[in-house]
This record gives C-alpha cells, structure tokens and sequence, in this order.
C-alpha cells in the first residue's frame, strides 16, 4: 500500500491527525523530524544550531528517502520538507500520496504563540514563510482546507474519504 505524507505548515496539526490517521489505516506512524532527532541524536533546534538549515535539510531528505522505501505509513513531514522539490519528487516518485492540511494563519499563530524555542524557523518572519511555502504545498495530491475547530479524528476521517477517491491502491 501507497504512503500518505502529511504536509503544510508547523503548526498545522500533520502529527495530531497523523497518529490518528494511522490507527485508522492500520499503519505505521512516522513523524519525520523525530525521526531526524533520532538518528542524530539532537533535536531540530541543535541540528539547525550545529549544522545549519541544510545540514538539517539534508538529513530531513535522507530520513524522507528512508521512508519511500517502507509502505503502509502515515509520514508528518516537516514544514519545510515539501516546500524543497527534490521532496516533493520523492514523494511522488515512490507513488506516495501527499495531502495538505491547509491550516489558516490565525489558528497557526494561536497554537505556537509569539515564540517556539524548538522551532527554529518561527519567529516574527514566520507569516512570511508561511505564505512563500503555500504554493508548495498547494502542489500536494490533497487539499484539506480546515477552520482550525476540527478534531484530529474529523480530518483524518476527511482524508481517508478522500483517499478512497483516488485511483490507486492506498
């Protein structure tokens, strides 16, 4: 069975609805930056302090490619994993399905308030890059818009109705 990838924004609920998405499918969850953190043994905030954002892109890429070598996983990608096309093919390459759970800038900004110490990219410039990104995602197979009042169960139901539409075996 195909991989679904969970995109869009930090902030955007990709490992709330993942872990329940998952269950629902009977499959295995991965969150992507978790994953990263494990296998590097720092988390995100030291990666990017160490290595920079393309150290940290670049293990983000290889824990992706990892993943499009399993099946029967629900992946929370990181907010800026699909926003780098060399991701985006990947995902598309290896038949993943990827669904954008298009979270409006207001409830963003509520979940993660003024300032995240462990996200490194939040910071007064986010809605900037929250923006540049939309594009990005927009690019997914998937387009959930949400109000931000949805339970995680309700937008992992909506993504199993729309993954029952789709012409392929997920």
């Amino acid at each position: 069975m195909t991989n679904v990838y969970l995109v869009g924004f930090m902030g955007a609920g990709k490992s709330g609805v993942g872990t329940v998405l998952a269950g629902r499918l009977g499959r295995i969850f991965v969150d992507l930056d978790v994953s990263v953190e494990a296998r590097l043994g720092m988390t995100v905030r030291e990666i990017f302090e160490c290595c920079g954002e393309d150290g940290f892109r670049a293990a983000e890429t290889a824990e992706l490619e990892r993943t499009t070598a399993r099946r029967d996983l629900v992946v929370a990608t990181g907010g800026g994993a699909f926003a780098r096309e060399a991701n985006r093919e990947l995902i598309r390459s290896s038949g993943g399905v990827s669904v954008f759970l298009d979270t409006p800038w207001d409830v963003i900004r509520e979940r993660l308030g003024s300032s995240d110490p462990e996200r490194p990219k939040w910071s007064n410039g986010a809605r900037d890059l929250f923006l540049a990104r939309r594009g990005d995602y927009r690019r997914a197979d998937i387009r959930l818009q949400l109000t931000g009042g949805e339970r995680p169960a309700e937008v992992a139901e909506a993504i199993c109705v729309r993954l029952a539409e789709l012409p392929c075996a997920c």
